[in-house]
């Protein structure tokens, strides 16, 4: 164990002068170490985070709105929190291979953006739901017994009042998610990510559905096929994308930690 720290350690130390190189930043990797850099990689994990946010929001929060203000113990309510505690407890290769079946050769989207923003995006989905019912449970009832009491529906209360004021709980919850999806690679090998492309997807103003449709790569698959060469200046890039990824991780958790701050602050019960 000693040992195997004390390699990576030196990996990175090593890889250190790649991090402050605008070029490692700009450039497509190349089968020369000096010349290799993250680019399509960086813009890969932008464009896949991007779909995996709206797709895991888009189905997350009105999934978890309904099971705490709206279902009750109905039968689609018990369907649909079986389905989220189900979610939660598989390995991450699991949402590859459904993906696969599913996205890949059932729906035919191909090994793309889209696919890959529907893969992750289920991967975040059970977090969201839990952090939305969270958010929504922690408001105190003197609201909704105030909003009743002023001849508010309960529609009116939820819109109204209840989701403004979990946004935070919410917006937590979306970024925690974020952070554990950007770095997986095992949902996205299935499905088909590149470990090598030298071309960027079209800007999605230019050509939305070309870029949905485009293959792609993403930084811990690029790590992964540097990590696979026997050259040692690869794994040094390797350890320099690695820093990449960690940093932005930070900087999603402190800015989960910065909005509950805030909006804890802005609504003091």
């Amino acid at each position: 164990m000693i040992f195997l720290f004390s390699v990576a350690l030196k990996l990175f130390l090593d890889g250190m002068h790649r991090i402050f190189k605008l070029k490692f930043y700009t450039s497509f990797p190349s089968r020369f170490p000096e010349e290799a850099g993250i680019l399509s990689a960086w813009v890969g994990t932008l464009y896949v985070m991007v779909g995996a946010i709206f797709w895991a929001i888009l189905l997350g929060v009105p999934a978890g709105i309904y099971l705490e203000e709206f279902g009750g113990k109905g039968k689609l309510a018990r369907i649909i929190e079986a389905n989220i505690t189900n979610l939660s407890a598989v390995p991450s290769i699991v949402y590859g291979l459904l993906a696969l079946g599913i996205f890949v050769y059932r729906l035919n989207f191909g090994e793309s953006i889209l696919t890959a923003g529907l893969t992750l995006g289920l991967l975040m989905l059970p977090v969201i739901v839990v952090a939305t019912r969270e958010s929504l449970r922690r408001i105190p009832r003197a609201i909704r017994e105030a909003s009743y009491a002023l001849g508010s529906t309960h529609y009116e209360l939820v819109f109204h009042h209840l989701l403004p004021y979990s946004i935070g709980g919410i917006l937590t919850g979306v970024i925690i998610a974020t952070s554990r999806a950007i770095g997986e690679t095992a949902p996205l090998l299935t499905i088909g990510a590149l470990t090598f492309i030298a071309f960027l997807p079209p800007a999605p103003w230019k050509d939305l559905i070309g870029m949905l449709k485009s293959p792609f790569t993403v930084l811990p698959i690029q790590m992964f096929n540097w990590v696979s060469r026997p050259q040692e200046a690869f794994h040094q890039n390797a350890a320099a994308a690695g820093f990449v990824l960690l940093v932005l991780c930070l900087v999603l958790n402190s800015l989960s930690y910065y909005l509950r701050y805030k909006v804890r602050r802005k609504y003091y019960w």
